[in-house]
């Protein structure tokens, strides 16, 4: 914690050269803690926080093991014990399993992923003619029934979910939903199409973003659309030129003949001019 050849070396001396350390950590818990220095064992006290005891463990480069750690409240101790195991366990999950689903996206032009966890035990078998009408047909599985036990306790998910967040992706959702897996039966319905019926069962399942301009990509920016003075909209997204355009004039309506220029009447002069035209 304070040598020089630590990494990450994040204790520093004041003006005095006084090391200022436990900033934070309350009076029981650093008490505790010291007991560490002399016998190398923590024994905690009845009604200590055991969250914060792990948040002090980690500043002062304590191990935090069941070795280290002597306390009655065995829940919480395991609590803390099992959330290291699990954030241990999915960073090999996600190496081994999930990472190359990824990259099989992203080499499609995908930009995000949705995967279903199965058993080993699961059968997919869907109706070629009348898939299910949910989208999972783009969705991709991991067969492991490893993977699904590990998702069962949502403190996992509640794990994994911080570490996707720790690797930079976004829109991260973990849950359970049901995945349709094989065809039950058909209903005949009379003049209507055939209503497949398919067996759902609950699975984990993992969606995930990589997507920078997530907002872009849903924005229409009309400021694309070439600045000349073409009124056909139409005509300047297709990129026609304007000479080989053909404009349709509609004819005119109530509302343009009120409009239309109105030619003055005849003056007098050329009335009696046109009038000695006439036949007698």
């Amino acid at each position: 914690m304070f040598g020089s050849g630590r990494e990450h070396n994040f204790t520093r001396p004041n003006e005095k050269g006084e090391y200022e350390v436990a900033e934070g950590i309350g009076s029981t818990v650093f008490r505790a803690i010291l007991d560490y220095y002399k016998t190398g064992v923590i024994r905690c006290p009845d009604g200590i926080s055991i969250p914060e005891l792990r948040e002090a463990c980690d500043y002062l480069c304590i191990s935090f093991e069941y070795s280290t750690i002597k306390c009655r409240d065995l829940s919480a101790l395991m609590h803390e014990l099992s959330n290291d195991g699990a954030r241990k366990q999915f960073e090999f999950y996600l190496e081994e399993m999930i990472l190359p689903l990824m990259v099989a996206s992203a080499q499609s032009g995908e930009r995000e992923c949705h995967i279903v966890v199965l058993t080993d035990d699961d059968v997919v078998d869907w109706d070629e003619e009348y898939p299910p009408q949910m989208g999972e047909e783009y969705s991709q599985i991991i067969y492991s029934t490893k993977l699904y036990r590990f998702f069962k306790y949502i403190e996992n998910r509640d794990v994994a979910k911080s570490v996707l967040k720790e690797r930079g992706l976004k829109k991260i959702r973990l849950g359970i939903e049901g995945y349709p897996t094989y065809k039950e039966k058909v209903k005949k319905r009379p003049g209507g199409r055939p209503e497949v019926i398919y067996n759902y069962v609950q699975r984990p399942f993992i969606r995930m973003s990589w997507e920078k301009e997530e907002g872009k990509s849903r924005h229409v920016d009309f400021q694309c659309v070439k600045s000349k003075s073409i009124t056909n909209l139409a005509a300047a997204a297709a990129d026609i030129p304007q000479d080989q355009l053909v404009v349709m004039h509609p004819t005119p309506q109530v509302d343009e003949l009120d409009i239309l220029p109105i030619h003055p009447p005849p003056s007098n002069s050329e009335m009696d001019t046109e009038g000695q035209n006439l036949p007698l």
